[in-house]
C-alpha cells in the first residue's frame, strides 16, 4: 500500500505497538477492524509524505465474464503492483475487495465509507482494472 517495503514495515510495526500499549494500558482493541483502519491510516500517512497528486484519466471497461479467469492468470505480485498503483480511496477499496476476507459493512468502516461512495470507488476501480486486464491479459477464446 505505500509502494515501499520499509514503510510498510515501519506502519505495521507503529501499529503492533499501539495496540500493544493499549493492551498493556488495560485497553484492549476489541474490534477486529481496528488494527486494519489503523494500519491504513499509518500506510496512507507514510505513502503521502512528499508527494503531490497527480489527476489521471484511466480508460475504463466494462467487467467481462471472463474477469475471474483473467485475474487468475496473474501472478499475485502483479495484481498487488496493480492496486498499488491505483489512487485513495481506490487503492484501500480494491485491496479490502480483493482480500475477500470483510463484508460491504466492514468495508465502510474500515474505509469510512457510506455503501454508495464505497460502491463507486470498487465499480470505478474495477473498470479500470478491466481495461488493464483487457489490454495485457486479453480473455482467451
Amino acid at each position: 500500500m505505500t509502494g515501499d517495503e520499509a514503510k510498510a514495515q515501519a506502519a505495521f510495526q507503529d501499529t503492533v505497538r499501539r495496540a500493544a500499549g493499549g493492551a498493556g494500558e488495560g485497553e484492549p482493541v476489541h474490534d477486529r477492524l481496528w488494527f486494519f483502519r489503523e494500519a491504513r491510516w499509518r500506510c496512507l500517512a507514510v505513502s503521502e509524505q512528499g508527494l503531490q497528486a497527480e489527476t489521471v484519466e484511466m480508460e475504463e471497461a466494462e467487467i467481462s465474464a471472463g474477469a475471474p479467469a483473467q485475474v487468475a492468470r496473474l501472478e499475485p505480485l502483479q495484481l498487488a503492483i496493480w492496486i498499488a498503483g491505483a489512487p485513495e480511496p481506490q487503492r484501500s477499496a480494491l485491496a479490502f475487495y480483493y482480500l475477500d476476507e470483510f463484508n460491504y459493512r466492514e468495508l465502510m468502516s474500515l474505509l469510512e465509507m457510506k455503501i454508495g461512495e464505497l460502491s463507486d470507488q470498487i465499480a470505478r476501480a474495477r473498470g479500470e482494472f478491466q481495461a488493464w486486464l483487457d489490454g495485457h491479459l486479453p480473455e482467451s477464446t
